[in-house]
């Protein structure tokens, strides 16, 4: 899938993903496999500057936790990014209803 496609929607996938619980970064790569049948993946390289720049922008917050006897930093989405969640909710709604109309998708 081209790769400029799937730049923007990136945070709100994210978002979306921490939602209903708290993942550690290799987590939330899998789950967006999983959750996308492989269609959707993201690379370390490309998820963890996210992660930075959502948690300096208030959205996301990080924890460093220890789990089966490891530390992993953990993310969970603040009260800021269940505001922006709902934002980007309904832009891609609004998004989504536009395109498909010229696609002849609506």
């Amino acid at each position: 899938m081209n790769k400029e496609l799937r730049k923007g929607i990136n945070p709100s996938l994210i978002l979306a993903l921490l939602e209903n619980e708290s993942l550690y970064g290799y987590a939330l790569i899998e789950r967006l496999m999983l959750k996308t049948g492989g269609v959707l993946e993201w690379k370390e390289g490309t998820l963890y500057p996210l992660l930075h720049q959502m948690e300096g922008k208030g959205w996301i917050q990080s924890e460093w936790q220890v789990a089966e006897g490891r530390r992993r930093k953990v993310y969970s989405i603040t009260k800021k990014g269940h505001g922006e969640l709902a934002k980007q909710k309904e832009e891609w709604v609004a998004l989504q209803a536009a395109i498909g109309s010229v696609l002849g998708e609506a």
